[in-house]
């Protein structure tokens, strides 16, 4: 936790609401985004027992399982959920867009230029917390590799056909959400906290309605942001049940105990009186006890579910109040390049996605991870004067006025430009000798190099040898981004009184060195030998080996 976002959970604490930890988006929202509510049994992680689906707020869909337990039951319900998510996810499959690339010839190994196709637009899947991105995550791990009656018409469980491909889907989207910046599967709590800071701890912002009590508190009813979240986590009605029930997958003790529990037990005894009817009238009689068990069910879930679904459009709302960063597009891109891949494996006819990566593929996710991750942190503080703010207190960024520019050349046979820029500023970065420093010159890093640093009142020296108080004149020697003849372009140099900001981590961080090909990764790694070499054949037994 930086210095910035203490600061501001502190400030948050005295103020009674939630303090802004971002002045802009930092995540991308698509105009129509599915919404998924989902809850399990208590006590089975891979039990659903329903959810509120859709991408309407007024009209949500109620997806049921009325005994978790039954197996057939939890097909039907997968079957439903992939009846809403694969229409909503193959809605933005056609509308593609020709984009010109770089590729190897396979027989040259140049690179030729060629025209790929990416989607448009992507779908945006938004659950209440980090626990209902989990839960996607383990329905897809769950359903991927099951048959169906028309693969293996001998299977004991078959799926319904269009569950597998769900299955795909969802590990996709969990899989994606894992990449930092990636906004395919986001956790509303998650995007709240990223944008505000409270006055409780990061895992007590894992409860939707007590995050957004502290952003959005009642005023009307005189409340602060601590006390509504108090509220929100623990405040009970007169039948014990919660005021604002969890944000899923989990659900409350007390509503398990006093009436799930009760209700479920009901419908068991209505489904076996039903099988157990002898004539068809007293079947339908039973048949109507069975619906009346059934609906009791879906309006309990409904009754859980609904508070929640409105508290993830609620966050909508707010976020959408912020505007967007100015390099969100380009991750959403990232995501667009993604959802298009996966389009075409699934298209090609290629099997699901592995149980296990090998060795070569995970080293290469960890690797696109951190890669992400350093380009995340650089890119909000691009984007945001407060993300900035906490770089600059940790030395890891400096803003100042440029009070000289000094134009001087590199001693060769041809001169190229290599001006000297004096910087006046009140931070205290954290420069070394020869260090390398950047700023964004049309959306591109230009790097300059640490020269000396003086002390505006005379003093001089390195920037560890200067007084903590007063402004610092810092002296950079602009290297790169100035075109290439002796004078240097237009705008590339900065002019007296100009306002900059310069940074001593990289823009665009690069990958580390490239990994060898399966085949080619040691044995260590998981690579060759794949069949292992046949043992030598045992020694013959002779009578002395018998007793």
């Amino acid at each position: 936790m930086s210095l910035i976002t203490t600061l501001a959970r502190l400030e948050a604490i005295r103020a009674g609401r939630a303090q802004p930890a971002a002045t802009v988006r930092h995540r991308h929202l698509a105009e129509r985004p599915l919404v998924v509510v989902p809850l399990t049994t208590a006590g089975e992680a891979g039990a659903p027992l329903g959810a509120l689906v859709g991408c309407d707020r007024d009209a949500p869909r109620l997806l049921v399982v009325p005994q978790p337990r039954d197996r057939d039951l939890r097909s039907a319900f997968l079957a439903e959920l992939a009846d809403v998510v694969l229409p909503y996810v193959e809605s933005f499959a056609d509308d593609v867009e020709l984009v010109e690339g770089k590729e190897a010839d396979p027989e040259t190994g140049r690179q030729v230029k060629v025209e790929r196709e990416l989607c448009a637009d992507a779908p945006q899947l938004i659950v209440p917390s980090r626990a209902g991105v989990e839960f996607l995550r383990l329905l897809g791990r769950s359903t991927r590799f099951r048959r169906t009656a028309d693969q293996d018409p001998e299977t004991a469980y078959p799926a319904p056909p269009r569950v597998p491909l769900l299955g795909r889907w969802l590990t996709h989207f969990g899989e994606r959400a894992r990449v930092p910046g990636s906004s395919l599967l986001l956790a509303m709590t998650d995007l709240l906290s990223r944008h505000w800071a409270t006055g409780q701890s990061s895992l007590e912002d894992q409860h939707l309605g007590a995050l957004l009590a502290w952003i959005d508190p009642p005023v009307e009813e005189g409340l602060t942001g601590a006390e509504a979240a108090l509220r929100a986590e623990l405040g009970r009605d007169p039948e014990g049940q919660l005021l604002c029930p969890p944000a899923g997958p989990a659900t409350d003790p007390a509503f398990d105990n006093r009436l799930l529990a009760p209700a479920i037990e009901r419908y068991d005894r209505a489904r076996s009186a039903l099988a157990a009817a002898e004539d068809g009238v007293a079947a339908d009689a039973l048949l109507a006890h069975l619906s009346e068990a059934e609906r009791e069910i879906g309006e309990l879930v409904r009754s859980r579910t609904l508070p929640t679904w409105e508290n993830v459009w609620r966050g909508l709302d707010l976020l959408r109040a912020l505007p967007e960063a100015s390099r969100v597009p380009d991750r959403w891109t990232g995501d667009r390049w993604s959802f298009t891949a996966h389009r075409d494996r699934v298209a090609s006819g290629e099997p699901p996605q592995p149980r296990i990566d090998d060795a070569v593929t995970a080293a290469q996710k960890l690797a696109r991870r951190e890669r992400e991750q350093a380009k995340l942190d650089a890119q909000e503080a691009l984007d945001d004067p407060l993300v900035l703010a906490a770089r600059r207190l940790t030395g890891e960024a400096f803003v100042g006025e440029v009070v000289e520019v000094a134009m001087t050349y590199t001693e060769t046979k041809r001169p190229s430009p290599r001006p000297l820029v004096t910087v006046r500023t009140e931070d205290r970065p954290h420069l070394g000798e020869k260090a390398k420093v950047f700023r964004s010159l049309e959306g591109k890093p230009q790097t300059a190099r640490f020269v000396a640093a003086e002390e505006e009142d005379g003093g001089a020296g390195g920037a560890g040898e200067v007084s903590a108080e007063g402004p610092l004149l810092v002296v950079l020697r602009i290297v790169d981004r100035m075109g290439r003849g002796k004078e240097p372009a237009l705008g590339s140099v900065p002019e007296k009184g100009d306002r900059l900001c310069f940074t001593l981590f990289e823009h665009e961080p690069r990958g580390g060195p490239k990994l060898p090909d399966p085949e080619n990764t040691p044995w260590t790694h998981g690579g060759p030998p794949s069949d292992p070499a046949p043992l030598p054949a045992a020694d013959p037994v002779t009578e002395e080996d018998l007793l």
